[in-house]
């Protein structure tokens, strides 16, 4: 039976916007436009009245802006939607806050509109679209005050230094997994845990100032020569690679903007393989939710090199690529579902 086609109903104020999105799908084999709306009331309706498969919403519109429009949409009709997020530090903030409302994932745009590189905004926005339409989607969210996870106490040890590293790598729907995942985790963890977040520049700033607003840990965007310490978490700035290694016994991160691995930058490979590459024994790499298979050939070192390894299961990733590459060739020690990932990693800690 032939597959049916990706039902796209296109929101944007700009008519030049809607065009250019128009243009560009109405171009590929196996999607359709069933419609687009100017604003977020127009939005409202057609997506009752066309049943789309996948939304593209820009944030900024009159009569009901995209946050606006994203409530009601997920509480009517729970449908995927991908945001159209300007470059700055506010459409970063706000995109975040999407995420978290249950938009699945985000495209950036230039501020203005002849910057934009239409064969680049092809290439990710049709990506996207099959991505998340063959995959599974978690529609159903909850809509209340995020609030910090109960305080976990461990065991009354002597713990002044870091006595683990962790890697962390996610994708697509991986801001509310790392919420998920570090929110489990208390603040006198012996541990200093390494994030790659696929995201732009501002975006992964805007990401660990919203995550260390929520955790018991200290989250922040990772800094050339900074020495890690217990009980922080490091995300890579977008743009750059982010590695650590060791000097004078201390870890210490630096960052570069060597070329691209796996299509990114940062990129997950990159972060495990210099962790495999220490010397420092309790190493741990995690990979989650996610398209692509970034990851997959850096955890693998991580594994050969004595570390304990852990991929989210498919069931609660909103994308299974990632995890699944990196399980496909035998990367893997565990397998298991994100509520899940961060009790083992403790388990693992006072085995």
């Amino acid at each position: 039976m032939p597959k049916k086609d990706i039902k796209v109903l296109i929101v944007d104020d700009s008519a030049f916007m809607r065009k250019i999105l128009r243009d560009i799908l109405d171009a590929q084999q196996g999607i359709i436009v069933v419609g687009t709306a100017r604003n977020g009331i127009e939005a409202i309706d057609k997506i009752q009245e066309l049943q789309p498969d996948i939304v593209t919403l820009d944030v900024e519109m009159p009569k009901m802006n995209g946050l606006e429009v994203l409530k009601i949409i997920m509480k009517q009709r729970p449908v995927p939607v991908i945001m159209l997020s300007s470059l700055t530090q506010q459409g970063a903030e706000i995109t975040l806050k999407a995420l978290e409302l249950g938009a699945v994932d985000f495209i950036p745009k230039p501020a203005k509109i002849i910057n934009i590189d239409i064969d680049d905004l092809k290439r990710v926005l049709i990506e996207k679209i099959i991505t998340l339409v063959n995959s599974k989607v978690i529609k159903e969210r909850e809509y209340h005050h995020i609030s910090k996870s109960p305080r976990i106490s461990l065991p009354n040890r002597d713990f002044s230094g870091i006595h683990y590293i962790i890697g962390v790598g996610t994708s697509t729907g991986g801001p509310s997994a790392l919420k998920e995942l570090l929110i489990s985790f208390p603040e006198n963890i012996p541990a200093a845990i390494l994030i790659v977040q696929h995201m732009p520049p501002g975006f992964t700033k805007s990401l660990a100032q919203r995550l260390n607003t929520l955790c018991h840990i200290r989250v922040k965007e990772g800094e050339k020569g900074e020495r890690l310490k217990p009980g922080w978490a490091y995300i890579a700035p977008g743009n750059y690679h982010m590695i650590v290694h060791e000097n004078e016994g201390d870890l210490v991160l630096d960052l570069n903007t060597d070329d691209p691995v796996s299509g990114h930058r940062p990129s997950v490979d990159v972060l495990m393989k210099s962790i495999s590459r220490l010397s420092f024994e309790n190493k741990m790499g995690i990979i989650m939710t996610g398209m692509g298979r970034d990851g997959s050939q850096g955890i693998r070192d991580l594994k050969r090199s004595g570390g304990f390894t852990i991929a989210q299961d498919e069931e609660s990733c909103v994308v299974f690529g990632m995890p699944k590459a990196a399980i496909d060739i035998g990367a893997v020690d565990k397998v298991l579902p994100l509520q899940e990932i961060g009790q083992e990693v403790l388990n693992y800690i006072f085995k």
